[in-house]
């Protein structure tokens, strides 16, 4: 298998931060304003790339996919309920933003929101069959071009200095807007080490994809938010058609939306092939942006942030289960069926993180419910050595 240099991952991920889905979220923080706002994204951000890092170099030190990763935690019947999970959440990734895509790029030029879902799906099927390892002159120049066309937004929104003035809805706390910065990075948890276990160079790889992918995020949100503040305006499209952007509007928006939801629908093929040697990566991956397509076209996907807290809930736990035995307990139970163990510890940490929701803290719930959830490993593991 071709090897990916650390430049290459760059490249991938920072596909992945340039994304509509960001931009839409960081809406939300415009009530906290500018600066108060701004620090909540950041240390959300702090927080969920350095665990975006760790999670990625565990599969780039062990050269296995993301899901191959879970079984070294879970046992080979264990990681398949995870596979099975993750599927379902890159599916429903998928379908969200194809709609999210089509709907702002119908906002610009209206040919039907039917049809610009299949001029987004079409492409991203196309960026499949050309594959992660070649896609070569067209990725670099599709980055090159939203590297521009984002610093164009960025003058279109804050070009006026002054905020609009708008009443800007209901306030949310410091840290409920931290949450809502890490649930972003914590979503592409369980994708990664799909990218990293093909790196040269597993540490500058996986560092560099965590740092360009957070600095690209936090770029996406602080623009979502300078739009509600400065032009009092959350749509946008609408920004750009007022900004006269025309055609750099329509190629942002699908690019965008196309580089990022490969990944999405790349990582359900890799994810499908740990269920079943059987699988095609490839033809799932296909399938999956079909039928995200499909998804989009019949059924509104306007408000994610419960399905963000969703998959926070789920794999939060799951991968602070496997950075302790990676890192801190150097257990490793590929060969297994099932770590019952490692199993009833995710069910105590998915209540848990549930619960944490409805406490005010701080740098919000993901960081206390895995420094909890790391802890109950290490504590259960001591008990199970004396035992011995």
């Amino acid at each position: 298998m071709k090897k990916t240099t650390a430049a290459q991952n760059g490249l991938i991920w920072f596909g992945a931060g340039v994304s509509l889905a960001e931009i839409l979220t960081g809406t939300s923080f415009a009530p906290l304003g500018m600066a108060k706002g701004f620090a909540a994204i950041v240390t959300g951000h702090l927080i969920g790339c350095g665990l975006l890092f760790l999670a990625g170099l565990i599969g780039g030190r062990s050269g296995r996919s993301a899901m191959e990763t879970v079984k070294m935690s879970f046992g080979q019947k264990g990681g398949l309920f995870f596979a099975v999970l993750n599927i379902l959440q890159l599916a429903g990734w998928t379908a969200i933003m194809i709609y999210d895509g089509a709907l702002a790029v119908g906002g610009i030029f209206p040919a039907g929101q039917w049809v610009w879902c299949l001029v987004i799906g079409g492409l991203i099927l196309i960026w499949i069959l050309i594959g992660v390892t070649n896609l070569g002159w067209l990725n670099r120049l599709s980055m090159a071009a939203l590297f521009l066309l984002t610093l164009v937004l960025s003058g279109v929104i804050f070009g006026s200095g002054t905020p609009a003035g708008k009443d800007l809805g209901e306030t949310m706390t410091f840290g409920a807007a931290v949450e809502l910065a890490v649930a972003m990075p914590l979503s592409w948890l369980p994708l990664i080490s799909d990218y990293t276990r093909e790196a040269e160079r597993p540490f500058p790889a996986t560092l560099t994809s965590a740092l360009v992918y957070g600095l690209t995020s936090t770029w996406m949100y602080t623009i979502g938010m300078g739009a509600a503040i400065y032009t009092g305006v959350s749509d946008i499209s609408a920004i750009m058609v007022k900004a006269g952007l025309g055609i750099a509007a329509l190629a942002i928006l699908i690019l965008s939306t196309v580089t990022t939801t490969f990944l999405d629908a790349w990582s359900a093929g890799i994810s499908a092939e740990s269920l079943s040697k059987k699988f095609s990566g490839k033809r799932i991956a296909a399938l999956t942006a079909v039928l995200g397509t499909a998804a989009a076209i019949l059924w509104p996907m306007d408000d994610i942030t419960g399905f963000l807290y969703l998959i926070g809930s789920v794999f939060a736990p799951m991968i602070a289960i496997q950075i302790a035995d990676f890192f801190i307990l150097h257990r490793n139970r590929f060969q297994e069926g099932f770590d019952l163990r490692n199993l009833i510890i995710w069910v105590v940490g998915f209540a848990l993180y549930r619960w944490l929701m409805g406490v005010d803290f701080i740098l919000g719930c993901t960081l206390a419910d895995m420094l909890l959830t790391v802890l109950l490993c290490v504590v259960t593991e001591k008990i199970s050595a004396k035992r011995r």
